[in-house]
């Protein structure tokens, strides 16, 4: 299994800060602790109430959250925290026993429409994957318990996951007002009983861990290296929104041609090729001048 990264994000509430995975630490569950007593069934909250300014405690998904006294200011000790926390869980250490009983937080799933007629995108109120995920069969999605089900589904093409949301890709032989009720519910319901979304050695096996794909990217190229930024900063927060994800491919610095490998909803969706060829070639012919000339989409 990765090794798991912690990282501090700071939140509304000043007194509040967030110690955030990059792997889940609780099956999709919630659960809130004020103080030793009820951290029973959570080992690593009850070594953290032995930090003198610890108020409370919440596990969720893949973060921790904080609530402090005001005896410390969180910048003195956070760094501090996140590496005892840190070294807890890759040291095996017990984030919740198996009997815990969680914070029932009722799971929403909300339907909305792509610019792709055949992709519906499925949002929900709870981070799903740390990671994009795309199947486009029943044997490719053999690391997802999910995906397996809903291919199951005979109208079901590709199911794309990423973050809080996942696009379904159908077959023409249904329409959206007669499956989507039935999508949205089987989702949620799945969501709440919390199921397996992803086989825990997912990641690992489709080279998607952080560290693999940190290798990946420091073994490229310069250019391919630029243009990878300019795709994670200026495009794909665009095509997320749209249920869809743009993944660099390869860079040819003779033909000055980028491949990109359209995912999600943006798999056969009738108007990426104008969003590719208006949006993205321009953009990155700008920005690279005399290194790109071309893109090139392959549907995922």
């Amino acid at each position: 299994m990765e090794n798991v990264k912690i990282n501090i994000k700071e939140t509304n509430n000043p007194a509040i800060i967030k110690f955030e995975a990059n792997s889940f630490l609780t099956n999709h569950q919630s659960f809130e602790f004020n103080n030793i007593d009820e951290a029973k069934n959570s080992p690593l909250a009850q070594q953290l109430f032995y930090l003198p300014f610890v108020k409370k405690v919440y596990i969720s998904g893949n973060f921790i959250a904080i609530e402090r006294y005001n005896i410390v200011e969180w910048k003195d000790v956070q760094d501090d925290v996140a590496e005892q926390i840190e070294s807890y869980i890759n040291n095996d250490g017990i984030i919740i026993t198996p009997d815990a009983k969680s914070k029932k937080v009722p799971v929403t799933v909300y339907a909305e429409s792509t610019p792709n007629p055949s992709a519906m995108k499925f949002v929900a109120n709870k981070k799903l994957v740390t990671n994009s995920f795309e199947f486009t069969s029943i044997d490719d999605a053999k690391f997802s318990p999910l995906a397996t089900q809903l291919f199951h589904l005979p109208f079901v093409k590709a199911v794309f996951m990423d973050e809080n949301y996942i696009s379904i890709t159908k077959y023409e032989v249904a329409e959206w007002n007669d499956i989507t009720l039935e999508l949205r519910e089987f989702i949620r319901s799945y969501i709440e009983n919390g199921k397996d979304i992803l086989q825990p050695n997912a990641a690992q096996s489709l080279q998607k861990t952080t560290q693999q794909l940190d290798d990946t990217f420091e073994a490229l190229d310069d250019t391919s290296k630029e243009i990878i930024n300019i795709l994670e900063e200026y495009v794909k927060p665009a095509v997320a929104s749209d249920g869809g994800n743009i993944q660099f491919q390869s860079y040819n610095s003779e033909s000055k041609t980028v491949k990109v490998i359209l995912q999600g909803a943006c798999s056969g969706c009738p108007s990426s090729t104008f969003t590719l060829k208006n949006g993205i070639e321009n953009m990155l012919k700008e920005m690279l001048k005399g290194k790109v000339e071309t893109v090139e989409a392959i549907n995922g």
